[in-house]
């Protein structure tokens, strides 16, 4: 299969790149922000039933929302969409926040030639989404963690 190369069209300076991770963080902030609420919306309302449905005597529908809020909060804690609403939004803001230092030329752009600004851009934009994908990456290993602490068999205290 052949790409045209137009498909691959890399920005040519920071700023571009910039603007991408701010629609990318942007939209996937709201995606997480969403997900997140839905799930809780959803936990909250079936916790809601449940009183209702056993004082009726409803034991299989009780047994089933039960069932359905743990499925839900296993998958809000896959997913970590809060952790990820939060910090893909700080990283979004704290990218708006360069964008909007560098228009303006504020501190640390002022009195910069434009090639130096740019490149000050560059290394700075670069930063924080390499800081965000550490995070990440570390927020993804105490999740294993945590996941494989808890499967473990406590031991006796001999």
């Amino acid at each position: 299969m052949f790409w045209k190369r137009s498909e691959f069209i890399e920005p040519d300076c920071g700023y571009e790149r910039l603007e991408q991770q701010i629609k990318w963080y942007d939209s996937k902030s709201g995606s997480a922000q969403r997900s997140y609420k839905v799930g809780k919306y959803l936990v909250t309302i079936a916790s809601a039933v449940i009183p209702i449905a056993a004082l009726m005597d409803y034991k299989v529908q009780t047994a089933i929302l039960g069932g359905f809020i743990a499925v839900c909060e296993a998958i809000q804690h896959l997913n970590q969409w809060q952790h990820n609403w939060i910090t893909y939004r700080s990283t979004c803001e704290a990218l708006r926040h360069e964008k909007y230092a560098y228009i303006e030329r504020a501190d640390p752009y002022d009195g910069l030639e434009d090639a130096d600004a740019r490149r000050l851009l560059v290394e700075r934009t670069e930063s924080l989404i390499s800081t965000e994908h550490s995070k990440w990456i570390a927020s993804q290993e105490r999740a294993t963690d945590n996941s494989q602490a808890q499967r473990r068999p406590a031991r006796s205290p001999n």
